[in-house]
């Protein structure tokens, strides 16, 4: 039969191949279908992990282990109390008018059995050693912000009366220029705030302890 009009040739079209979209279950032998591997979609790679390794590991080596020197800062271990000596006359005396720091200090001291006495001026110091006697002060401790005193003016005059007495001052991490006229005064240790706040407990526990008693610890 010949086709007719608008009837393709070829047997009618029984044994064409038929185009069109394929299953999408792919071919009978389960392999994925060249149309499907051609059409996977691949999401962009997460790199979110590399942001949590760099937190962890900043020397690109397996995480747990650092490098020397760059292990976290840990807060020091609070120091064991002095034995109570209520007789005991104050060693550390402070000039410090600032009310937050006074309380840090006075409740640090508190829970080391440490005495500690806050002045206002040169004079008070004098009398203050007059009346302990012999015993001079361990620490004197200078918030070098202070306004009822010139700090830079008094440590040397400090220094030259009381030769073995430690001074230690405190100041904002900023004032680089402070820091440096602080020493040249005479400071032995000038700290940035958090610095001072950080080591308080251990530099108090260290300059309140009677003589014979720092002689025993070492």
């Amino acid at each position: 039969m010949n086709a007719g009009p608008g009837r393709p040739s070829g047997g009618g079209g029984r044994n064409r191949r038929r185009r069109g979209r394929r299953p999408r279950g792919g071919n009978p032998h389960g392999r994925p279908s060249r149309d499907q591997r051609d059409s996977i979609y691949t999401a962009p790679m997460d790199h979110s992990y590399r942001a949590a390794l760099a937190g962890n590991n900043h020397n690109g080596s397996r995480p747990g282990r650092q490098r020397p020197g760059f292990a976290p800062n840990y807060p020091q271990p609070e120091p064991d109390p002095l034995p109570v000596r209520e007789d005991a006359a104050p060693r550390i005396f402070g000039f410090v008018d600032d009310l937050f720091f006074q309380a840090k200090i006075q409740e640090t001291a508190r829970k080391l059995n440490v005495k500690v006495e806050f002045l206002k001026a040169e004079q008070d110091l004098t009398d203050r050693i007059k009346t302990n006697g012999d015993e001079r002060p361990s620490l004197i401790i200078f918030d070098l912000n202070i306004n009822s005193v010139k700090p830079l003016s008094l440590i040397p005059k400090l220094k030259h009366k009381l030769k073995k007495t430690s001074v230690i001052g405190f100041l904002s991490h900023v004032q680089g220029d402070l820091k440096q006229k602080a020493h040249d005064a005479g400071c032995d240790m000038v700290l940035p705030r958090s610095a001072f706040s950080q080591n308080l407990p251990q530099l108090l526990r260290r300059h309140g302890a009677a003589e014979e008693e720092q002689s025993s610890e070492q």
